[in-house]
């Protein structure tokens, strides 16, 4: 309050901070980035529609048997009954296995550059996920692991699709060992971490959805795991089609990031130019627009 000469009181005039747009990274001038939420709908879009591409090359060329065949010989020197195709033999060598879908040319070929495409994307949304979790909340134990698994998920996975079973076996059971697990693991440390973090209805939806196909990911690995090192012909093809549940469910789940994704904005990549730093949007944008003072807290991280 200012007091002229003449008595008057003038409140001085404060002058207004300018809105900053929230998805421009917090600058005003930036672009609207919430097109990140399409990179999380992308993968499971290319690489199950890629994987039952690979599936139908192998079962038109004939090295493969249907997923709805449970007929199989114990060699080809005889046709069996009821079998689908006029000179289709099915053994325990055609068992409708992902990695056997993708053993031989020209599936094959197709078949590496869907695993290796989708390593790629399971890199970039699991480092988006990391940073857009510290953004928006603070770096904690979950958090990191949920990057260190879902990049070695990624690596196990170029193994997988570029080693093939019949070609390099160790080599494609090593990357397949490493895939599946650390994909299982990733799923699980990303449903508690949404539990963690979830304060809206829709967060605690999202929580709930995640829980849940967590739980079948996890349920159709151990049935697969089993039934695989079994001899019986139907077992084998039991293994098969749960391993195939197993796929499509972890790749949905990757889908469901999209929720979060929406909200990506230019902040969330400088977070990872700071080299991890909480950057303004997640810890001062709150403070500031209530005119209060900027904190800074230690980057240390909480533990569970």
């Amino acid at each position: 309050m200012v007091v002229h000469e003449r008595g008057v009181q003038v409140w001085p005039r404060t002058r207004r901070k300018k809105k900053t747009d929230s998805r421009s990274g917090g600058t005003g001038r930036g672009v609207d980035m919430s097109f990140w939420a399409i990179l999380p709908v992308s993968l499971p879009a290319l690489t199950i529609t890629g994987i039952w591409v690979v599936y139908a090359m192998a079962l038109y060329n004939q090295h493969v048997c249907p997923v709805d065949n449970w007929l199989y010989n114990q060699s080809c020197e005889e046709e069996l009954y009821l079998q689908s195709g006029p000179t289709l033999c099915c053994t325990l060598d055609n068992v409708p296995l992902i990695s056997k879908c993708g053993t031989l040319p020209p599936e094959s070929c197709f078949f590496s550059l869907i695993c290796s495409t989708g390593s790629f994307m399971v890199m970039v949304i699991v480092l988006l996920r990391y940073a857009h979790v510290i953004e928006k909340h603070q770096n904690c134990v979950l958090n990191t692991a949920g990057l260190s698994t879902g990049w070695i998920c990624a690596a196990g996975l170029i193994m997988v699709g570029n080693f093939q079973v019949d070609n390099a076996k160790i080599l494609h059971y090593v990357g397949a060992g490493v895939a599946f697990p650390t994909s299982m693991l990733f799923v699980c440390l990303q449903s508690a971490l949404t539990y963690r973090l979830a304060k809206t209805q829709g967060e605690n939806s999202l929580a709930h959805l995640r829980l849940g196909m967590t739980l079948l990911a996890f349920i159709t690995l151990v049935l697969s795991g089993v039934f695989f090192v079994q001899e019986s012909f139907v077992l084998q093809h039991a293994s098969a089609i749960f391993e195939w549940v197993f796929c499509v469910t972890i790749m949905l789940f990757y889908g469901t990031f999209a929720f979060e994704f929406a909200g990506v904005t230019g902040d969330t990549v400088m977070v990872l130019a700071r080299g991890g730093a909480l950057g303004p949007n997640g810890r001062d944008h709150k403070v500031e627009s209530l005119g209060g003072p900027i904190t800074h807290p230690p980057e240390s991280m909480s533990m569970l």
